[in-house]
């Protein structure tokens, strides 16, 4: 009598996958099955990401790209700034200027740690500050007429 098993028998090492040892099977299982949901769950909150953000600083009444202008208007403390659309091939990070390069109106106290000196934007908060910044505009060009 032979203890070798018969070819339709399976030993416990022939299911498991390679370089997966008896005494560990069960925890790889579980590892394997914790990090596809992780995975699953930060696919659903990329995806939720974007359009909630967008929501919060404006959108619809603002367009992406005037949400993008009013957060570099209100991060570098500089009326002047606008985003390009679309943006150029040429630009960073494939060549050019970095976004804010020779930028010295904003308002941080730098070092090591750099903290930033413009305030939290609140909900919708880019419509309101857009608003008062045309509306300041429009009378200064009223003014000088």
């Amino acid at each position: 009598m032979s203890t070798s098993p018969t070819p339709t028998e399976k030993t416990p090492d022939a299911e498991l996958p390679l370089g997966t040892t008896p005494a560990f099977a069960n925890m790889h299982k579980w590892l394997k099955r914790g990090i596809f949901v992780c995975l699953f769950a930060l696919v659903i909150e990329g995806a939720f990401t974007v359009p909630a953000l967008a929501i919060w600083y404006g959108w619809p009444t603002l367009s992406l790209t005037e949400i993008c202008s009013e957060m570099m208007k209100h991060r570098y403390s500089d009326d002047t700034l606008e985003c390009q659309h679309p943006y150029p091939l040429s630009g960073p990070p494939y060549g050019g200027k970095p976004e804010a390069a020779g930028q010295d109106t904003a308002r941080d106290e730098w070092g090591v740690q750099p903290k930033p000196k413009y305030d939290r934007v609140g909900f919708r908060e880019f419509v309101r500050i857009r608003e008062e910044r045309l509306a300041r505009q429009e009378a200064q060009q009223s003014g000088q007429r």
